[in-house]
């Protein structure tokens, strides 16, 4: 993605290599990578698991607390996604103002490194990338995509970054709009298998809205972006996810859809430029 020397996003505060006390999970246990695939891209659902399955693993926490310079790649890396969150910034804009959805309220981004506390609660860098609605803010580790390649086979590259950061934008969207309002209380009078699959419905659309962000973004990419990104779709479908952990899937406890329908959701997004096809609802998954 051409990025360097373009606007940064002013919404964006960089809380790595800050002091940071008190108990933080350690990410490189098991069951924290478990944690982190749940909460990956931001189920909103799979989130309210953390704390449970962070009790669980009391045996591998760790005191940290440390304050460290940041190297010169770590610095890079925040002045991309800073770059990239200047870019939803603009084009989600351009996006209400063309559509007559009235003003857009821009979030904030968080990057932090170990562990965060959130309007939505604690987090550790075992959660992955989350939007909490409590603050309108997306909350990034930028570690995480390394475990995402090493482990779990997504292709290298900035734009998967960028896919993650568009995706977690689109949860913002969706509570500007009042969809993941509407989703939770549905959630409630649902079964769970029900409910899991409005959850699917959810995470299918922030992915095309993260598609529908990279169609207004084509001027900035470059050759194989849209290849990394569909990688990273890939490597977080629930089937691919719970083949590798488990050796078998379970669909009805899919609740961020498989790596075919979010890699379909994605390019209708990409290829379509048009928000009112976001209806991942009615349409039959």
């Amino acid at each position: 993605m051409k990025w360097k020397g373009r606007r940064q996003s002013d919404n964006v505060e960089d809380r790595r290599g800050m002091s940071t006390k008190g108990k933080a999970i350690a990410g490189g246990g098991l069951l924290g990578i478990v944690i982190l695939l749940l909460n990956a891209f931001g189920g909103e659902n799979a989130k309210m698991l953390t704390p449970v399955l962070e009790q669980l693993n009391q045996g591998q926490q760790t005191e940290q607390v440390q304050e460290r310079q940041l190297t010169a790649e770590e610095m890079e890396l925040g002045d991309f996604a800073k770059t990239v969150f200047a870019d939803t910034e603009d084009i989600w804009n351009k996006i209400y103002a063309e559509n007559n959805l009235g003003d857009y309220e821009e979030p904030g981004m968080v990057l932090f490194s170990g562990s965060v506390q959130t309007a939505c609660g604690g987090a550790s860098s075992a959660s992955g990338p989350f939007y909490c609605p409590a603050d309108k803010k997306v909350y990034m580790d930028l570690t995480f995509f390394e475990e995402l390649r090493t482990r779990f086979g997504a292709k290298g590259g900035d734009f998967a970054i960028a896919y993650v950061i568009a995706h977690e934008v689109g949860h913002h969207v969706q509570t500007l709009m009042g969809t993941s309002g509407k989703v939770r209380q549905l959630q409630q009078q649902k079964s769970k298998v029900e409910g899991n699959r409005l959850s699917v419905c959810l995470e299918l659309q922030a992915d095309f809205y993260a598609g529908l962000w990279a169609h207004y973004n084509k001027k900035y990419l470059e050759s194989g972006d849209i290849e990394e990104a569909l990688s990273a779709a890939h490597a977080v479908g629930d089937d691919a996810i719970q083949s590798k952990m488990q050796g078998h899937v379970v669909p009805d406890s899919f609740t961020h859809g498989t790596s075919e329908q979010r890699m379909k959701w994605f390019m209708k997004g990409y290829n379509s430029g048009d928000i009112r096809q976001h209806d991942t609802f009615s349409e039959e998954l």
